[in-house]
């Protein structure tokens, strides 16, 4: 199994809060985990407002059978889509990918 952990920092835009955002993407994110196949468990969670404001907004915790299956969720169409989303509200990204 591969696990596909990403973290955004997310920045008002659009007229909306961090905040806002990171509920949108969230709801963006449930049509991935929703259309593509290869990804057999995702996960959005939002950081805690009592935490620390330099912490990353929100993480997508993903695992996937193999690391082909990876790279198919990569160019796939709800993916690239959130992508597109995500560009345009995130100031900072880190992932890690690992075999468990």
């Amino acid at each position: 199994m591969i696990k596909h952990i990403v973290m955004f920092k997310l920045k008002e835009a659009d007229g909306k809060s961090e905040y806002e955002n990171a509920l949108e993407a969230k709801k963006r994110f449930d049509n991935v985990i929703a259309n593509v196949p290869q990804l057999q468990r995702g996960e959005v969670v939002i950081n805690s407002a009592d935490a620390p404001q330099d912490n990353y907004t929100i993480s997508l915790l993903c695992d996937f059978d193999t690391i082909d299956d990876l790279n198919a969720y990569q160019t796939h169409p709800a993916h690239v889509e959130f992508g597109k989303f995500i560009g345009a509200v995130k100031t900072d990204r880190a992932c890690i990918d690992y075999e468990y």
